[in-house]
């Protein structure tokens, strides 16, 4: 593997780490926002998830001698104010919830699927395409949920 395209993994890798550490954090946020039980147990268990996800991308990128990104982005942090606003105007109306955890799935499913074009390693692409899958069916999920509630 090349020198340019072991820092093109890098760099599509840490990406990831902050879209998955978002999804933790905006789950756990949902979590706490919602009066359902129901959702809550699902929310908190999506964030365990986005958790899991993103230590698997640390370690590829340590397995690629890279420096791994331990935080979320400042989009990721503007998001979760969004549910936060919101959730105080709202009241903690699950459909709002649902609605705002659906959004950042969409920006979550591009991307996995941005990074998915790129040219990486085979090992690496195996894991990327198996956790976008895992994003498809949070995203599908939720926007089942959401339909549920409308």
């Amino acid at each position: 593997m090349t020198t340019s395209t072991t820092t093109e993994a890098v760099s599509v890798l840490n990406d990831l780490i902050q879209t998955s550490s978002d999804g933790e954090k905006g789950f756990l946020r949902a979590a706490d926002d919602t009066s359902s039980i129901d959702l809550r147990v699902i929310f908190l268990a999506a964030s365990q998830r986005c958790a899991a996800a993103a230590r698997e991308l640390q370690g590829l990128v340590v397995d690629l001698d890279g420096e791994p990104e331990t935080r979320g982005s400042i989009a990721g942090a503007i998001h979760r104010g969004w549910l936060d606003l919101k959730a105080a105007i709202m009241s903690r109306d699950d459909l709002a919830v649902l609605e705002e955890c659906e959004r950042g799935e969409d920006f979550a499913k591009r991307r996995y699927a941005e990074a998915l074009k790129k040219d990486l390693p085979p090992d690496v692409r195996l894991v990327v395409q198996r956790q976008y899958e895992g994003v498809i069916t949070n995203h599908d999920r939720v926007l089942g949920l959401r339909d549920e509630r409308r």
